[in-house]
């Protein structure tokens, strides 16, 4: 066998044993999750689900879990017992025949911790009341639906309402309770409730009165995020305390139809800063101590305060600070007035706001209402969703199928000033349908951030007239007209209306007119005019787009007529391979060395030995400062003015200036002071000798007799009287700096200041001998 094709027999068997892979798409939890949901949104979703589950085993648990998440019914989760239980097993919403086993509840339990959301409509009969019964007494566990998190309960009868409780587990977040007739047990009823759950969505809607003391009932409800409460006295005063004390509450909806402005003043009697259960001293957040409360009171001011709130006008309320904070949501129904009085006491910053309105409705209250919306919500409303009641439409039904005129009515939209929040407006009114271009340009001056706007127009449109002109424009095409109502338009020629209709609204899927079936008077040529429209409509509008698709497409060129023409000029070529490796050797030698380590302890012996070479030394002191005495000698010359002859008679005299220094100081080793040299007293003749003179002779002998020593005292007696050296001249002293030592003898050198006694400059140096 040939190798090559040996290895795709190989290849071929692997890929049989190898389990096919699973599309990129399927691989992703995330993404196939994603593509399951939006096949289940679908019409007929679950069951296009189910199939889909059935071509792939890698889609089942997430299937399963979506298939099974919500329950429009219960007849799914009991289908899933054996059919011998049922009475019919084609129809097991019957009931059962006989008891179920322990053994058949094995399917029931597990598709059972699947189920998130469960609906039960009584007035559907889809579901035999006996089968409840019949699972209390046999479940094999408490909860047949563990994770059950939101319940839908619509019940007629009292035995209905008493099977609720089966389904109330500790994970239960929402609920909604519809309630048709009055129930008397429906107090017990709701105290179970708050006794077993601990909700997070409460929905309350009965026809009959709720009972007086819900509040307490609904007290242990502390975590409630979304509220409705949609029945007759839905407003007392302690509902709305209960209501303004829940500090997690941001969706609340609300009945107002038919309450009186009293219901809404009785509802906001204790809710805020002022008046509020909630400051008296009785409750456990109050600040009152409750010293003060015994003390005689004076009611005739409060009674007077309270006559003239009472008489004071609706607008002139303030908002309530401090009451329900943190309200996000407020669906209202009733009339405008009563929305307006009860929106004017909410502070809260609203970011969604649904109102069911009656329609017609008084001008002045639609003001009001368009007014407060934009002074007190302005900066914060995002979405406003405008209805009309159950009754406004029976009344426009009526009217439509009997012979009464159609009744139209301006919407005015120019009371709207500052809405900057503003996303989504939707006003869906069956009278009030007149708008016009002012209330457009109204609604985008006011709303600069609007996406989306829906709102009724009153279109007369004729059929008949034709203008050619306004198919080569495409601006008067519509692509968001979807649905168009003709009424009692006329209509002579179907294929011209049908050309307009294609250019105008090439995207319309519902057309409606009056016709035998929804209107008496209608007229049978308009009718069957607007029925051939009808039907040719969807043909011509795929004509348009196609030709609209075709026209916006780029015009590329037709590619020319290429023909391709080969020359085989290819070389002939040979490979050839020559096998150059060269053989190689390895030879390998072991060269390690042998190594010997020694170690010799190389330390020198070393002795320490201290010598005193400290030496000896004698300190001896000498007073040195010689004795000096001073005397003053009057030297001044006696100076005679005679008059004389010319003849001038002189007389000179050799006079011995120098003093005797013959004497000499001699100091003995034990004496300790100097012995001063006796005094002398020489005789100075009185003769005139000019000073000048006098000095020059005793420089020149000085210098003579002491040499060049005596020049530089005088040199420095010279310095010492300079402003420099007058702080250096005091603290001269006469210091002993050396002293050598010897063994036998010791010399003393010996500085002498040249200061005297009086701190003056001496001009002579004694000589001392030692």
């Amino acid at each position: 066998m040939p190798p090559r094709r040996a290895s795709r027999q190989q290849q071929q068997k692997q890929q049989k044993q190898e389990p096919p892979k699973a599309p990129g798409l399927i691989r992703d939890p995330e993404v196939t999750y994603k593509l399951m949901e939006y096949v289940l949104d679908n019409p007929n979703g679950k069951r296009t689900l189910s199939r889909l589950l059935r071509v792939s085993t890698a889609l089942v648990e997430p299937g399963l879990g979506l298939l099974w998440k919500e329950l429009d019914n219960l007849v799914p989760l009991i289908s899933l017992f054996p059919n011998h239980l049922f009475k019919r097993a084609k129809r097991p919403g019957l009931g059962l025949a006989e008891a179920p086993a322990p053994e058949h509840w094995e399917k029931v339990l597990q598709y059972g911790e699947r189920v998130r959301r469960l609906t039960y409509d009584e007035s559907s009969k889809s579901v035999s009341p006996s089968i409840f019964p019949i699972i209390e007494d046999h479940r094999p566990r408490t909860y047949i639906l563990p994770n059950l998190t939101t319940l839908v309960w619509r019940v007629e009868t009292p035995a209905g309402l008493d099977h609720l409780p089966l389904f109330l587990n500790p994970e239960l977040q929402n609920l909604s309770l519809d309630i048709t007739p009055r129930i008397p047990q429906v107090g017990d009823v709701l105290a179970d409730i708050s006794r077993r759950t601990k909700l997070t969505s409460f929905s309350l809607t009965s026809l009959a009165p709720l009972p007086d003391d819900l509040p307490r009932l609904l007290a242990p409800q502390t975590e409630l995020d979304k509220l409705a409460l949609m029945a007759p006295g839905a407003l007392t005063t302690g509902l709305g305390r209960w209501v303004a004390s829940l500090e997690r509450l941001r969706a609340l909806q609300l009945d107002l139809t038919g309450r009186p402005s009293k219901a809404i003043d009785d509802f906001f009697r204790h809710v805020g800063a002022s008046g509020s259960g909630v400051d008296s001293p009785n409750s456990t957040r109050s600040r009152d101590s409750g010293v003060f409360s015994g003390e005689d009171i004076d009611f005739s001011e409060i009674k007077k305060s309270m006559k003239k709130s009472k008489q004071r006008h609706v607008e002139e309320r303030a908002p309530i600070s401090g009451a329900f904070v943190p309200l996000r949501i407020l669906q209202l129904t009733g009339e405008v007035a009563t929305i307006v009085s009860f929106l004017r006491r909410i502070a809260s910053p609203l970011t969604q706001l649904e109102l069911v309105i009656e329609d017609p409705f008084d001008k002045a209250d639609w003001r009001n209402l368009c007014v407060l919306l934009s002074q007190s919500f302005g900066d914060s409303l995002q979405s406003l969703k405008i209805s009309a009641s159950g009754a406004s439409r029976f009344n426009d039904l009526v009217r439509s199928t009997s012979r009464a005129e159609v009744v139209s009515r301006r919407l005015s939209l120019e009371s709207l000033t500052a809405l900057p929040q503003l996303m989504r407006l939707d006003i869906d009114l069956p009278e009030s349908v007149i708008i016009q271009n002012s209330d457009i340009a109204q609604v985008a001056e006011a709303c600069p951030n609007l996406e989306i706007l829906r709102s009724t127009l009153a279109v007369v449109v004729d059929g008949d007239a034709t203008n050619p002109q306004m198919f080569l424009h495409r601006a008067v095409s519509s692509r968001t007209l979807l649905k168009l109502h003709l009424g009692h338009s006329w209509v002579r020629e179907p294929l011209t209306a049908v050309l307009a209709l294609s250019h105008l609204a090439p995207h319309a899927d519902t057309l409606r007119w009056f016709h035998e079936k929804n209107r008496p008077g209608f007229i049978e040529t308009h009718a069957l005019g607007w029925q051939r429209v009808a039907e040719m409509l969807p043909h011509l509008q795929d004509v348009r787009l196609t030709e609209r698709w075709i026209a916006g497409r780029a015009e590329v060129p037709e590619p020319r007529h290429m023909v391709d023409k080969g020359v085989d000029a290819k070389p002939l070529m040979r490979d050839r391979v020559i096998q150059a490796a060269p053989k190689t050797v390895t030879t390998a030698t072991q060269a390690t060395p042998r190594t010997t380590e020694k170690a010799i302890s190389a330390w020198p012996r070393a002795r320490s030995t201290a010598v005193d070479a400290t030496p000896a030394v004698i300190n001896r002191e000498v007073n040195a400062v010689p004795s000096a005495i001073e005397e003053e000698v009057m030297a001044l010359p006696t100076m005679v003015s005679q008059a004389i002859d010319a003849v001038v008679e002189t007389v000179s005299e050799s006079v011995d200036a120098v003093p005797d220094f013959g004497e000499t100081m001699y100091i003995d080793d034990g004496e300790e002071e100097i012995s001063s040299p006796p005094k002398q007293t020489h005789y100075i003749p009185q003769i005139y000798v000019p000073a000048m003179v006098g000095s020059a002779i005793s420089l020149a002998w000085k210098t003579m007799l002491f040499g060049p020593n005596f020049v530089t005292a005088r040199m420095q007696d010279v310095w010492a009287m300079t402003p420099f050296h007058v702080a250096k001249t005091h603290t001269n002293v006469a210091h002993l700096n050396e002293v050598v030592e010897d063994s036998e003898m010791s010399i003393v050198l010996e500085k002498v200041s040249p200061l005297d006694s009086d701190g003056g400059v001496g001009t002579d140096i004694v000589p001392v001998c030692i």
